[in-house]
Formats: structure tokens, C-alpha cells, sequence
């Protein structure tokens, strides 16, 4: 039975993607693991591999095509024996068929002996990815495929671990779909702003999958999380004289520390000093974390990542300043594998090199807080002595979520933050 390679996705918030390059042509063998194609997401332009071996029967999707949704046909793979005349009427619209026709594609096989796939499976609430012939082999043996592990990418489930599969597993109760509640209105209507600015020239510019999700996620995280707000001047002139004298010793090394490299380990350490403050919101609990994973916004063409930077607290400065480096150029160039953007439990966004002075930053979900840094820019202050005198001095926002962190934790991190810059030389104790 033909076997139809779907779009796949490659990352957690891809909903579709453009199909940016076929490796492969109509006849082509392919194994396991070979590279079928470039897929552009709303993050990056990563390889899709084959997971089954076969040939090409047909290229359902053209290559260049926008807006593919996630698991639609974009591929047909013939097994030993079969023709493409085995894929029957999968499509009839050739490879120049839009998304949204190839996902409504009946399915393969000869419309006697071919049966449609199963439905895909969902366990505790989040949906299983299995192959539709996974899916079918899953069913003809009674299987739930919901308590089989995968092996293929991201875990997809496949022919071979069906097969493995042990054959008295239970079937899967079959469950009504959920009924989905209306999506809350977001403004005027498309037609109705077109209609306000009709008489006045302009340029309509298409979103992308990147300012797409942004949008999507952002609007959530403001109408969905309780913020609350707490600021923070902070006293950089301890920190700039501190990373002064290290940039001399460390130029020989060709290291040069920035002021961001120092936010991020203060950030790291403030959460182990305050560990309840290093947490996510999970829906019906939090989870608490070990280690301080830190995200960092970087502005790229169209948009923004926010890298993780994995252990930080155990990171030397130099070492973070390498690793945000090597972040922050292959985000630019959209390089970044998944794992290397998601998870953390903590951001940092800083527009202080822009001159902006302060603003707040919304929280990227699961994340607990978001700090939001300006510039350090001079300014009267009362010294030591009593005395006035001037200072650089930086202003910080730290945007929390109120279901996981309660207003005197979130002073408590805030101050644990301030006082790692404001004694820089504590933080390499």
C-alpha cells in the first residue's frame, strides 16, 4: 500500500511552512534517513528525512509552496511491487496542487483494498504523530498505537515500531473531539481596516510564518497571563570598572565581555538564589527546575528568537559570552536547531543599546518572568558618603506571572539580580 510522506512538524509552534527545496525527484529510491527536502518553519530552514525506504511515486507539493499545513500529503512512497498507478486518485491536481487541496486528498491505495488512516491519536491531551500506515497497521491489529514509542523524527511513530509493538496491547478507546470554544476577537476585521485606509496609498505586505506566530503567541501570553510589574534602578559603575579590567586581561584570549554577558549570569545565579522564581506554569501545576536555563531575545530580519543558554549558572563568563555569540549570529542566519530556542524557564530581552531607557517586556509562555533592561545612562545619585554625585545607572522591568510567582518572590529575584551587578566580582565566588 503506497505510503504518503506528510508535512511534518519541526518545531512546537509550527502550525504550516513553505517547502523550500525537493533532494528528491518522481522515481527516486530513497532509504531511511535519506534527505527528502528543505523546509522553511516559522524559525528556521531545517532537512526533512525519510523515515521508511521505497521510490517516489509522486511529489504532491511543489517545491516553493507557501503555507503548507502541518500533516499534509506532500509525497507519495511506492513499497516493492507497487506502481503509480497503485496511488489511485490521490490527487489529481499533480505536484502544483495547493496545500489545502493535497490535504483533503483521499487517501492511497485502490479505493477497493485502500482504507482511509485512522484518526491522528491523542493522549492526555496532546496529539501522538504516527505515519498513516502506523496508524492503519496500529488499527487492523487492535493496537493503541497511544502506548507505542517512537523511533522516528521527534519521536513519529512507524511501520517497524508497530510492528515490534507487543499484540495484546489494548486498543485505544475512541474519544468525541473536543468541541473548540470561539476564538476571542482581536480588533477590526481585515475588510473593515482595508475599507478605513482604502482612499490613502499604501503597501500591503504578506505575513510570514515568523511575525504569524509571533502575533499568535504574544496576544495569548498578554490576554492569557496575569502580569505584574516590578522595577529596579540598578548602579553599573562597580560593573563597568569590573569588566574593564577583565577585557584587558582577557584580550590576549581575544574575549570581550559585554554588559549583557553579566545580566545573563546575574539573571542564572539570582534564580538559584531564589529557586521557588525558577519555574514554569504547566496548566494545573508548576515545574521547578534545577538548573537556570536562560533565554536571551536576539532581533533578527522580521522578528525575534530567544536562544536558550542551557546551565548557566555554572557557566563561566567567558563561556557564556562565546555560547551567546554563536546564538545570536546563527539566529540572525535562521540556523538554530528547535532545542536550541525552546524550553527555559527565563528570559531577558535588552533594547538599552537601542537608547531606550525602560519599557516592559511581555512574558514568552511557559516562562514564570521576563526581564526587560535599558540603557545605563548617567544620572544624579546620592554616593556612599551621602554626597551627591554621578552615576551610570540602569533601569530594569521584571514582567512575572502572577500564578507562579507571588509579589514578595518576585521583589525577592528582582533584588537577588540587582545585587549580582551591583557586586560584580560575587558572582565569579
Amino acid at each position: 500500500m503506497p505510503t504518503e510522506i506528510l508535512m511534518p512538524a519541526l518545531s512546537p509552534t509550527m502550525e504550516e511552512g513553505t517547502l523550500s527545496k525537493w533532494h528528491v525527484k518522481e522515481g527516486d529510491t530513497v532509504s531511511s534517513g535519506d534527505i527528502l527536502a528543505e523546509i522553511e518553519t516559522d524559525k528556521a530552514t531545517m532537512e526533512f528525512e525519510a523515515i521508511d525506504e521505497g521510490v517516489i511515486g509522486k511529489i504532491m507539493i511543489a517545491e516553493g509552496t507557501e503555507g503548507v499545513k502541518v500533516n499534509a500529503v506532500i509525497a507519495v512512497l511506492l513499497e516493492d511491487g507497487e506502481t503509480a498507478a497503485d496511488i489511485g486518485t490521490t490527487s489529481a491536481a499533480g505536484p502544483a496542487a495547493q496545500p489545502a487541496a493535497a490535504a483533503e486528498a483521499a487517501p492511497t491505495g485502490s479505493p477497493e483494498t485502500a482504507a482511509p488512516a485512522p484518526a491522528a491519536p491523542v493522549k492526555d491531551g496532546t496529539r501522538v504523530f504516527a505515519t498513516p500506515l502506523a496508524r492503519r497497521i496500529a488499527a487492523d491489529k487492535g493496537l493503541d498505537i497511544t502506548s507505542v514509542a517512537g523511533s522516528g523524527p521527534h519521536g513519529r511513530i512507524v511501520k517497524a515500531d508497530i510492528e515490534n509493538a507487543q499484540a495484546g496491547a489494548v486498543a485505544a478507546p475512541v474519544a468525541s473531539a473536543p468541541v473548540s470554544a470561539a476564538a476571542a476577537p482581536t480588533g477590526p476585521s481585515t475588510d473593515a481596516v482595508l475599507k478605513t485606509y482604502a482612499n490613502r496609498p499604501h503597501q500591503e505586505i504578506k505575513l510570514d510564518g515568523m511575525r504569524k506566530i509571533i502575533a499568535s503567541r504574544l496576544t495569548e501570553a498578554k490576554q492569557t497571563v496575569p502580569h505584574f510589574y516590578l522595577r529596579r534602578d540598578i548602579h553599573l559603575d562597580a560593573l563597568l570598572e569590573f569588566r574593564s579590567q577583565l577585557n584587558k586581561q582577557l584580550e590576549p584570549r581575544g574575549i570581550k565581555l559585554s554588559v549583557n554577558d553579566f545580566i545573563i549570569k546575574a539573571c542564572a545565579l539570582a534564580l538559584q538564589q531564589v529557586p521557588e522564581a525558577n519555574a514554569v506554569w504547566a496548566g494545573d501545576r508548576t515545574l521547578q527546575f534545577e538548573k537556570s536555563d536562560v533565554a536571551v531575545a536576539v532581533a533578527i530580519e522580521g522578528g525575534l528568537f530567544t536562544p536558550v543558554l542551557q546551565d548557566a549558572e555554572s557557566k563561566s563568563l567567558s563561556a557564556l559570552s562565546a555560547e551567546m555569540k554563536d546564538l545570536a549570529a546563527r539566529a540572525r542566519d535562521r540556523k538554530l536547531a528547535p532545542h536550541e530556542y525552546n524550553g527555559g524557564s527565563f528570559a531577558i530581552s535588552n533594547l538599552g543599546m537601542f537608547g531606550i531607557d525602560n519599557f516592559d517586556a511581555i512574558i514568552n509562555p511557559p516562562h514564570a518572568a521576563i526581564l526587560a533592561v535599558g540603557a545605563g545612562t548617567k544620572k544624579p545619585i546620592i554616593g556612599a558618603d551621602g554626597e551627591l554625585t554621578v552615576g551610570t545607572v540602569m533601569s530594569t522591568t521584571l514582567s512575572v506571572d502572577h500564578r507562579v510567582i507571588d509579589g514578595a518572590l518576585g521583589a525577592n529575584l528582582l533584588n537577588a539580580i540587582k545585587g549580582n551587578l551591583e557586586n560584580p566580582m560575587m558572582m565569579l565566588a
